[in-house]
């Protein structure tokens, strides 16, 4: 049974409706601002619409895997946001659009035991927003959707956390020496997303097998091995940068197979067109993006190869001024470079405050809106507790800076403080490192299940 949405109030019935489809960092930063001014004066009615109940800012996903985070500490209440930030939730999955209707709809609610909870419903708008992120891209390898992990959500993170805690476990109660592959992780894609998570697991391993797991020698036991099909890691960044990574990696001893595609993926491992073959019973897939599925059939939109909507400068879509769509399932021309805004978080922050002014100027009535300009800041890869590097782009002069150590690190943990302000403001966020730092001195540094 299909429910039309009649939850708005009767006051807000001559309100400009902003629905917000996908609560990642930049949709909800842009519910959270939007909330703060046109909801809290009454000017709009701001809907966020995501498929999870809480929110975990997407770079730590690597962390909170390796069991270096533990979720409880860092994950955002949507609900709660909602509430103290003048906008509402609703819990669900987009899978269509009707424009004509100006009306979207959502797929039922099914809790862990397939009972469902909240039916199929339908939300109308003034203006849609479509901020739903992108997925890992397996490129339809053979195997790779069944045999192996991506780290697209909190609980694909949690999959993985508990597969490597239960494989370490099994290892240290097992009459049996350790196999090969046994304790192997193979990660596909050395992108950001790879390397952190070689670091951060060369890291967390050895704090695991030190809570009792004395029959666990990590050096010799547990490997791990990143595979890239281009010819360097983080191929996407500055030869340097990759370069300083690739020095760091293989001082902690990750095999590096570089120039190497994968064919497929089994239980036991996998292979690759060199005819490699290499065992492993934990696989993570960390290469390559595209954006939903759903997007391709969203009633005609224009999309590209990899599901992205297309959008012009002021990131409307391109058959549709009603519609706008930003962050990752977007493509939105660079301008003054060949191809796209490339899918970096950074980008998604600076669309949602460009669209912050651009709401206002449409509740107010203006025709013209503001163009999105993509400026890049440059990168940070952190590798854990080893070493931050990372390229900092001159604003003014155009010159690129490459920094590491401490001052990288910092610099990488304020992306994540400032993310924080923007949804809590200063005070809270104050208030919560200093609970965090207390409350630190008497917990594991590592999740133990």
């Amino acid at each position: 049974m299909q429910v039309i949405n009649q939850e708005m109030k009767a006051a807000d019935k001559n309100l400009h409706h902003i629905v917000i489809v996908g609560g990642g960092a930049g949709g909800l930063e842009l519910a959270t601002r939007l909330g703060n001014s046109l909801g809290r004066k009454n000017k709009a009615a701001i809907t966020l619409i995501d498929r999870s109940r809480t929110h975990v800012w997407k770079p730590l996903l690597h962390e909170i895997a390796a069991g270096s985070m533990n979720p409880e500490k860092h994950e955002l209440d949507y609900m709660a946001q909602a509430h103290w930030h003048h906008f509402r939730f609703r819990l669900g999955s987009m899978d269509s659009l009707d424009r004509t209707k100006k009306e979207i709809s959502i797929t039922p609610f099914f809790d862990e035991y397939g009972i469902e909870i909240i039916p199929r419903r339908t939300f109308t708008y003034d203006t849609l927003i479509i901020a739903v992120g992108s997925t890992t891209n397996d490129f339809g390898i053979k195997g790779a959707s069944e045999h192996s992990i991506a780290l697209d959500t909190q609980d694909q993170a949690e999959k993985f956390h508990r597969h490597l805690h239960n494989a370490l476990v099994r290892a240290q109660t097992q009459v049996d020496p350790v196999q090969a592959g046994q304790l192997e992780v193979v990660i596909v894609g050395a992108g950001a997303t790879g390397v952190e998570l070689a670091a951060e697991l060369h890291k967390a391993t050895r704090e695991l097998a030190a809570y009792g797991l004395d029959k666990i020698d990590a050096d010799r036991d547990v490997k791990i091995s990143l595979i890239e099909a281009s010819d360097r890691v983080l191929p996407a960044l500055p030869p340097k940068l990759s370069h300083s990574v690739d020095l760091e990696l293989r001082k902690l001893r990750v095999h590096l197979y570089t120039g190497e595609r994968v064919t497929e993926v089994t239980e036991k491992g996998i292979y690759t067109h060199r005819d490699r073959f290499i065992p492993s019973a934990l696989v993570v897939w960390a290469a390559g993006i595209k954006a939903p599925d759903f997007l391709k059939n969203l009633d005609g939109l224009e999309v590209n190869r990899i599901n992205q909507l297309i959008v012009t400068q002021t990131l409307q879509t391109t058959l549709d001024d009603n519609v706008f769509a930003f962050g990752d399932c977007s493509a939105c021309p660079w301008l003054g470079h060949d191809g796209n805004v490339p899918p970096r978080a950074q980008a998604a922050h600076q669309q949602a405050s460009l669209l912050v002014k651009t709401m206002k100027a449409r509740v107010a009535g203006k025709a013209i809106l503001p163009n999105y300009s993509y400026r890049d800041y440059g990168s940070l890869v952190n590798l854990g507790r080893y070493t931050t590097v990372g390229n900092l782009m001159g604003a003014l002069s155009g010159t690129t800076m490459y920094i590491e150590g401490s001052i990288a690190r910092m610099m990488y943990k304020s992306l994540y403080q400032m993310h924080l302000m923007t949804l809590h403001g200063f005070t809270t966020v104050l208030l919560q490192n200093i609970a965090r730092i207390i409350t630190r001195r008497s917990e594991p540094q590592v999740k133990l299940h």
